[in-house]
């Protein structure tokens, strides 16, 4: 019974980090040493789920709990303190870049995603010029998409959504909700890079997470639903059929596929980050970079105890 209400709290963690831009489930996975058994636990496979029923439904209940009770605190920071929640979100982004460039640049010889997790403080080999050229392309490449990325949003798709804010359904909309949802689930089982923090590039993330309170409320609920649906349709697809690719990738090519990540996340910084001429006054220009900072000390510091 102790073991069960654990693995809740522990998942309750889970869930919350998924919620947070630049927050990985996956890290605090690792921190708190069950990774392993959450990526076996991404399965189909009904008997397997089953045998280990005693771990998978306390921590997706727990992750579940955690993402409703989260979502509520988001949109109210949101809603009152844009600026500063922009902010915290940016240096939480920069403070995970540390953790992704080891990985990175590690040696990985010894192969396994749940291995290479757990080991990133084993310090790196000297690898060979090819290789490094190899990494530093793949970096480039994901810099590159993501920049590329965040341009053609803006050019076709406009301003991103607001919190608080529920858009009318479409169908681009639908399709834009679904794809964030499987690249979100697919981001959910690599430590260092937030799946919450892809759907914030995506535009998507303050639809979700206004959506998700949204369901209590009678006047709401349909249309929050509606909104949701597709994106639980995207990460239930994420999981079944992407996450065992990425996971692949990892084992058999971690540093290039590591790379493409990093490069993924400091471009993504261009894309949350709402720059310095927002502030109105000087004392939200102070809270903002206190919050900036304190945001980088908190992704460092789970990072970083991640790799102990």
């Amino acid at each position: 019974m102790i073991e069960i209400i654990k693995t809740a709290v522990i998942g309750i963690a889970v869930g919350m980090a998924n919620v947070i831009p630049g927050v990985s489930g996956g890290t605090l996975a690792v921190v708190f040493n069950i990774y392993e058994k959450f990526i076996n636990a991404i399965t189909c496979n009904v008997k397997k789920l089953w045998a280990n029923r005693k771990f998978v439904v306390p921590l997706f209940l727990g992750m579940l709990s955690g993402v409703l009770l989260f979502s509520k605190m988001i949109t109210a920071l949101y809603e009152n303190f844009p600026i500063q929640t922009d902010f915290f979100f940016t240096g939480l982004i920069i403070g995970s870049i540390p953790m992704l460039f080891v990985y990175m640049l590690k040696d990985n010889s010894a192969g396994g995603t749940e291995e290479g997790a757990e080991s990133a403080s084993v310090p790196a080999k000297k690898i060979g010029a090819a290789k490094i050229a190899g990494i530093v392309v793949c970096a480039l490449i994901g810099l590159a998409l993501i920049l590329t990325f965040n341009y053609l949003e803006k050019a076709f798709v406009g301003e991103r959504e607001k919190l608080g804010y529920l858009p009318p359904l479409s169908v681009p909309l639908a399709v834009r909700i679904f794809v964030a949802g499987v690249i979100g689930a697919i981001a959910m089982v690599i430590p260092g890079i937030s799946g919450s923090l892809l759907m914030l590039i995506m535009g998507v993330y303050p639809i979700v997470i206004t959506s998700i309170p949204a369901l209590l409320n009678p006047e709401t609920c349909v249309h929050a639903f509606f909104l949701l649906l597709p994106n639980g349709i995207g990460v239930l697809a994420g999981i079944l059929c992407g996450a065992k690719l990425i996971a692949w990738l990892l084992k058999k090519f971690p540093n290039n596929t590591y790379a493409v990540i990093f490069g993924l996340i400091c471009g993504s910084v261009f894309a949350v980050f709402p720059g310095f001429g927002c502030f109105t006054g000087a004392l939200m220009a102070v809270a903002s970079v206190v919050c900036l900072l304190a945001g980088a000390a908190l992704a460092y510091f789970v990072s970083s105890y991640s790799k102990d």
